[in-house]
């Protein structure tokens, strides 16, 4: 069976040979999931969510809401929440919060409201 090709670790400056992308030593941590967030991240792999919810939502808004909004068109990748959920079933699968993004917008909102969250801690 072939294997990865050794590559520098990801971390600058390190010049460490690893096939998985990070040496040991610089590794991320991964931060375990609170068991509720756990409990509700499984949503997302629903029949609701899967063949309802997303697809229903990428059909009627086609082109990202936010980049729509900056007067670009770039077609929609992702669904999300406008309003977090945070394992709220009613506000999880409510039609009219949610919205199309293209991954990059979508990866945008999610980080920060990522980071507003640490800082209100």
């Amino acid at each position: 069976m072939a294997q990865k090709p050794l590559r520098p670790c990801r971390h600058p400056g390190c010049g460490t040979l690893t096939r998985e992308g990070w040496c040991p030593q610089h590794k991320p941590s991964e931060a375990p999931r609170s068991p509720e967030a756990a409990a509700w991240r499984r949503w997302y792999s629903l029949k609701i969510w899967t063949e309802d919810l997303r697809p229903g939502q990428l059909l009627r808004e086609p082109f990202c809401r936010a980049c729509a909004a900056r007067g670009i068109r770039t077609p929609a990748t992702d669904v999300d929440h406008i309003r977090d959920h945070k394992g709220d079933w009613e506000l999880f699968t409510d039609r009219s919060n949610l919205q199309s993004l293209c991954h990059s917008c979508h990866s945008r909102k999610t980080m920060t409201e990522q980071g507003k969250k640490r800082r209100n801690f």
